[in-house]
């Protein structure tokens, strides 16, 4: 037997036993330690092990084993999966879709369509790895509003036969109702035709308040079954986001305010919901100063984050984003995955955001380039910038080398492969395909991304100084950054694909780099000393400063960082009692370009009574105790939430929330 056959046996036997919670925890929307899990996670090993062996360019494997590059979701390399996508929701909705086992007729009310949504999601996340999205949910479901309100206005009539059953007519003549078949196809019908009610008071108010009361257990009813779907190995959910808050039409505003009631209420007990990524985007005229017709929706979203962690905050306004902006066109308006991920730039001029999406990424380990040619191993007085520069161009050369051979294994693809994203237009132009047809020519819309991680540990370990601590260390690593930018960019222009520059959301991977470079270089302070190294160009979670400095400090990576960017401010006590600073704070992010904030906050459940705030040892409502009952221990980890940290995260992830401080 080989060596690499008795690794991959003893691995296997690590993952059935559960030997390792970093394994079995490397996804924190998994269960790791269930059959399915376990079953997932042998195939996902043994998937990554033909590819290093069998696939991959020997340079890339060689960088993976001396921990210098990682490549995302190996497991799906061989077979030329793709990443994450952005759905055309109004398409499928208005003309219906086949999920492979049936077909499904366009929606005729809010509740179906909000029911479709899901199915929708859940049957597109299986044509692919990572997350699914809706850039424009609120445009997308108004329509339907009408359609619901059409119907109680009918019924309305039929109950109360009001005005001697006579309805208006399009064209000023008056029918008798009897004879209004297809009544509901008349374009005056509509949600907000203020018109209706002076000339049929009781029944526009009665089909009012049904289509409202209707909406909200529609988004009720959504919010749950994206909490409940698990359709991936694990008790995995679909990994779903929501970008909704510009639609300004009455239709548009109830969607958003019904997704907004159903976060704030909770699940079935009044948990948090996990998913979906919910991103309020935010727009100047539309939605952020008093008298906008949003402005009110805006602060609900602030209301709904104080308590339930979501909504995050897209800033359509920040110079990158309204670069793409058209007025009256919402799917040029910036949106984006819940964990970071932008994809709204395409060189062949598809600059929105329905219909493509990211096909795969490779990470760089800055840190160990920082270890080799900096000063923490104190083999030199100084860094040694001019080899660290040379280094870092053949690990920026490598991982392109990765994308670009795999991007060939997945524009080798036929359109059968991916089924339901070609076959129903998810990816648009796919269903001009012949099933057997390459998808060679729909993927170029698609981008490439290398990724990176650990700023601060990387400039420790050059300069002795991370970029919070000093002025030119922080100039130091910006200028870092922007030369892998415009590394991206040239190549870009090399090989006329959109290849991009993204700040990595590290889960798994922040605790797998530091481990490996802590065995070879020891435990070096500032550097490897901790579990995990600090997420892309983040300041470290341990460093004390304020919001406002974390703020400043981050906002010029964003724009640097074209593939996708998240900041984050961590806030003390129960955010929920000051939603005016929280407020600020989002609106100061956003005066400053950020690209896509959040605020964190800590949000501890007792399972016994359902009080939800900060926990410590003993519920301070019905007195129990953590020994009695464990608490579910909310947080977020790289832009999405997942059940309790203390049992779903990676050992690094929990190292890391422990160390977070708070931002005054």
């Amino acid at each position: 037997m080989s060596q690499s056959s008795a690794d991959f046996i003893e691995l296997a036997q690590t993952i059935i036993d559960v030997q390792d919670q970093d394994i079995t925890r490397e996804n924190a929307n998994m269960n790791g330690e269930s059959f399915s899990g376990k079953m997932s996670k042998l195939g996902s090993e043994f998937s990554k092990w033909y590819a290093k062996h069998s696939i991959l360019p020997q340079e890339l494997v060689t960088a993976i084993d001396q921990n210098e590059v990682y490549v995302h979701d190996l497991d799906q390399y061989v077979l030329g999966t793709t990443n994450c996508i952005f759905i055309p929701f109004d398409k499928l909705l208005a003309r219906g879709f086949n999920t492979g086992n049936g077909s499904v007729r366009p929606p005729n009310s809010i509740t179906t369509a909000m029911a479709l949504t899901a199915i929708i999601f859940q049957s597109q996340q299986n044509a692919q790895y990572g997350g699914v999205s809706a850039s424009k949910l609120d445009w997308d479901l108004a329509p339907y509003i009408n359609k619901s309100f059409q119907k109680h206005f009918i019924k309305a009539q039929q109950l109360i036969q009001e005005q001697a059953k006579v309805l208006a007519a399009p064209d000023g003549s008056e029918i008798p109702f009897e004879e209004a078949a297809g009544y509901d196809t008349f374009e005056h019908l509509t949600f907000s035709n203020k018109q209706l009610a002076v000339r049929y008071p009781e029944t526009y108010r009665f089909a009012r308040l049904q289509t409202i009361e209707e909406t909200n257990q529609a988004a009720e009813a959504l919010i749950h079954n994206l909490n409940t779907m698990s359709s991936r190995a694990g008790g995995q959910i679909p990994f779903t986001s929501i970008n909704y808050g510009t639609c300004t039409s009455e239709e548009g505003q109830l969607i958003i305010d019904a997704i907004l009631n159903a976060t704030i209420k909770g699940l079935g007990h009044g948990e948090t919901p996990v998913f979906p990524i919910q991103i309020f985007k935010c727009k100047q005229g539309v939605n952020q100063l008093p008298g906008e017709p949003n402005y009110e929706l805006f602060l609900k979203s602030i209301e709904c984050s104080s308590k339930r962690l979501y909504p995050n905050f897209a800033n359509i306004d920040a110079p990158c984003n309204a670069a793409y902006y058209v007025a009256g066109e919402p799917d040029t308006e910036f949106g984006t995955m819940g964990c970071r991920t932008r994809v709204i730039g395409d060189r062949y001029g598809r600059n929105r955001l329905s219909g493509k999406g990211n096909l795969s990424f490779n990470t760089i380990n800055l840190v160990k380039l920082g270890i080799d040619y900096g000063i923490c191993l104190e083999a030199r007085s100084e860094a040694d910038e001019e080899a660290f520069y040379q280094a870092l161009q053949n690990k920026l050369d490598i991982a392109l080398l990765g994308l670009l051979h795999r991007y060939k294994i997945q524009a080798g693809q036929k359109a059968k492969a991916s089924d339901f994203m070609m076959r129903e237009d998810v990816w648009e132009g796919g269903s001009q395909l012949a099933p057997d047809e390459s998808v060679h020519d729909l993927l170029k819309h698609g981008s490439l991304s290398i990724g990176f991680i650990g700023i601060a540990e990387c400039m420790k370990a050059l300069y002795g100084k991370h970029h919070a601590e000093d002025k030119d260390v922080y100039r130091k690593a910006v200028d870092l950054i922007r030369f892998m930018r415009q590394y991206c960019d040239r190549k870009s222009e090399e090989h006329n694909l959109n290849i991009t520059l993204f700040a990595t959301p590290a889960e798994g991977l922040s605790g797998k780099f530091t481990k490996q470079d802590r065995a070879k270089y020891g435990t070096i302070s500032g550097v490897t000393d901790r579990e995990y190294y600090t997420n892309s160009f983040h300041i470290p979670v341990y460093y004390s400063i304020q919001a406002a400095a974390k703020i400043k400090l981050e906002a010029p990576f964003h724009e640097l960082c074209n593939a996708g960017a998240i900041s984050y401010i961590e806030l003390g006590g129960n955010a929920r009692n000051n939603k005016e600073a929280f407020l600020k704070i989002v609106q100061y992010a956003l005066s400053q370009d950020i690209s896509y904030f959040s605020v964190n906050h800590p949000i501890d459940r007792c399972p016994v009574c359902g009080y939800e705030g900060i926990i410590g040892n003993t519920c301070p409502v019905c007195c129990t105790s953590e020994e009695e009952q464990p608490f579910r221990r909310l947080r977020r980890v790289t832009g999405y939430l997942t059940g309790d940290y203390l049992t779903r995260f990676n050992a690094a992830k929990v190292a890391e929330v422990k160390d977070r401080v708070k931002h005054l």
